[in-house]
């Protein structure tokens, strides 16, 4: 095990491995919770019953897709990057798809299914990976800062630090409040044991900040430790249904259909080129295996959709992670084995709270920024389209949208400067289809 994943050459070992990946479980554990709450449309009333995914189902789907993406990761892509099913592809299915245009869930499936069979086949011709390393190297860095600052953003959200202000959009938040004073604590917590040099002091952070919301009484003990398992029956294998219906085969589907085939493509390419960043895994600007990688992002999410959930995808979550040492596809493996377990152990998932995760990714941000110092800020044709890139993920709330803007720029500064031949011909191919997302997709 140790030389399959190059444990001496990369610098690590079992115990990091396993608290990379158990940090990484620990990060992303809430979409075992938000995914089939989001996908049964449990915050709308009034909404008939018999048109909503069940939600015991969807929690079973989540966490095998899960696992079983995160396994193939591991294994195939050696990457530490687990997947799950993605947020804002799960809001633009329930709430794009199946509440606002009234399609049924079975055909959103359906949609998310071939959209997966595209990934794959677009991998298999290696076309996926000739476009990532087609990127130019300081563009990756912009796009690993950019997420870096949008998942700060979140995890301040998530802590209620930075809140809704409608005069100025954001504001400070009360930081009285039990919720923002917790992730304060695990803030510093996890600052000091980072600043001192301790290994995996972002998941030792967590755990602390847990123990110090139990003490306080903001998060509660768990009432059951072990429940019971639901079936997984109401919704496996219903996206094949919709294949045999006509109203399946409509101009609508195939606009829903390459919304996410696009979306999950570039933020699926930003978050592993930032996971690969940040771990040291980048070579020359490009990324060993990505074919590998990529491919087994395509074959999770058509998993995912057979079991029934949203499109299944990379997550930046696995940052946190790699901060706190992971650095092979050990750790994916890790952390499939704890969504595995969680199926039984769900009532134990009710202590990871957002002020628990909130630290983490505040953290783990701070870490991302510092791909930053890569880009030579002196060429203005690259500082212009590699900020915009950065600074556009927390303001736009999309890792997709700020590839977009950044990918828009870059062509024209470079041509502006006249160096047309350093500019691969696939970016003036991105050029014309972030254009035109804007235009229609949008």
């Amino acid at each position: 095990m140790q030389k399959y994943f190059e444990f001496e050459k990369l610098g690590t070992n079992y115990r990091r491995e396993f608290i990379g990946g158990m940090t990484t479980f620990l990060a992303m554990a809430y979409i075992l919770v938000v995914n089939p709450l989001t996908l049964s449309l449990a915050s709308v009333k009034d909404f008939p019953e018999a048109l909503r995914m069940d939600q015991g189902a969807v929690f079973v789907a989540t966490a095998l897709a899960s696992a079983i993406g995160s396994i193939i990761m591991g294994l195939i892509g050696k990457y530490p990057l687990a997947l799950a099913p993605g947020m804002g592809l799960n809001a633009f299915f329930a709430y794009t798809v199946v509440l606002g245009s009234g399609i049924p869930w079975q055909h959103a499936l359906g949609a998310v299914f071939i959209s997966g069979i595209f990934f794959f086949l677009l991998t298999l011709t290696g076309l996926r990976e000739k476009i990532i390393n087609a990127i130019p190297i300081e563009l990756k860095h912009a796009v690993g800062a950019g997420i870096g600052l949008f998942i700060t953003f979140v995890g301040l959200q998530n802590a209620h630090i930075i809140v809704n202000n409608d005069a100025t959009l954001v504001g400070l938040g009360d930081l009285t409040a039990p919720d923002a004073l917790l992730a304060i604590f695990g803030i510093v917590v996890t600052v000091i044991m980072m600043t001192k040099g301790i290994n995996g002091a972002v998941f030792y952070g967590m755990i602390i900040t847990v123990i110090a919301g139990m003490i306080t009484g903001e998060i509660k003990m768990p009432h059951h430790i072990v429940g019971k398992v639901p079936s997984l029956e109401p919704t496996f294998g219903a996206a094949f249904s919709s294949f045999s219906d006509s109203s399946f085969y409509t101009t609508g589907m195939l606009g829903i259909i390459l919304t996410f085939l696009f979306v999950d493509f570039f933020d699926n390419a930003g978050t592993l080129v930032a996971v690969a960043n940040q771990a040291g895994l980048m070579k020359n600007g490009k990324l060993e295996r990505a074919g590998r990688a990529l491919l087994s992002d395509s074959v999770a999410s058509t998993v995912g959709a057979v079991l029934g959930t949203s499109t299944t995808t990379s997550y930046i979550e696995s940052t946190a992670g790699v901060a706190a040492g992971a650095k092979t596809g050990f750790a994916s493996l890790v952390t499939a084995g704890l969504f595995i377990l969680s199926i039984f152990f769900f009532p134990l998932l009710s202590v990871i709270t957002a002020p628990v995760t909130a630290p983490a990714l505040i953290i783990v941000g701070v870490l991302m920024v510092s791909s930053l110092g890569h880009i030579d800020w002196k060429r203005f044709e690259i500082a212009v389209p590699a900020f915009l890139t950065m600074i556009a993920m927390p303001l736009s709330y999309s890792i997709a949208t700020g590839i977009a803007i950044g990918f828009i720029f870059y062509p024209i500064t470079m041509i502006v400067k006249g160096k047309i031949k350093e500019i691969h011909p696939i970016m003036y191919l991105f050029f014309v289809i972030f254009i035109l997302y804007f235009i229609f997709l949008k």
